[in-house]
């Protein structure tokens, strides 16, 4: 039987951990490399918000009744073992943009590969508004949680039966996307 060098053993696991933490480190550090103009994200938040009102029926009276929205348009979730997400978006009041966001999060486990989605998170309750305004950097679990929204394709959202301040949705290419948390997504406000 032969023995293997310690470097031997573990090259394929060392590579993954590197590979890993190099994307973990390059979506967190992407604010730099992809930062957006505020024109550029507002006019991407416009198009989001309307993509989501022609994929779920009903979002249009819901979304005027709520007391503010929180958009990211484009939520890129890059990972090998070790993953991370960034995007930057817009908090909107009365339909107006008051300040611009980024969002970041980490994760490890079994990924490969990138995907992209769009997160539009709800406030229905004052409260919860201008406490998430007040908070330096506002992480979901910890300074409050969002409720996720999953409704069937063709189905309309029935604001009715939603009773939680915060709620939020998640949607990609195709639609409203099923079984995702925002569970650990930190949300930090940016000049722009």
């Amino acid at each position: 039987m032969r023995n293997k060098s310690w470097l031997g053993q573990n090259f394929g696991r060392s590579c993954i951990w590197v590979v890993g933490l190099a994307l973990l480190f390059g979506c967190w550090g992407a604010d730099a490399a992809v930062a957006a103009t505020a024109k550029e994200i507002d006019v991407s938040v416009d198009v989001a918000l309307e993509k989501f009102e022609q994929d779920v029926g009903g979002t249009k009276q819901f979304l005027a009744d709520a007391k503010g929205l929180l958009v990211f348009p484009s939520v890129i979730k890059a990972g090998a073992g070790f993953g991370g997400e960034f995007g930057e978006g817009a908090l909107r009041i009365n339909h107006k943009t008051v300040s611009y966001y980024n969002t970041m999060a980490g994760s490890f486990g079994l990924q490969l590969g990138a995907q992209a989605k769009t997160i539009v998170i709800v406030f229905l309750d004052e409260d919860a508004l201008r406490q998430f305004r007040k908070s330096e950097g506002w992480k979901v679990g910890v300074d409050g949680s969002v409720a996720v929204i999953a409704i069937g394709a063709g189905t309309s959202l029935d604001s009715s039966k939603l009773n939680q301040p915060i709620v939020g949705f998640i949607l990609d290419q195709k639609g409203l996307m099923y079984n995702l948390t925002l569970e650990g997504s930190k949300f930090t406000r940016i000049n722009k």
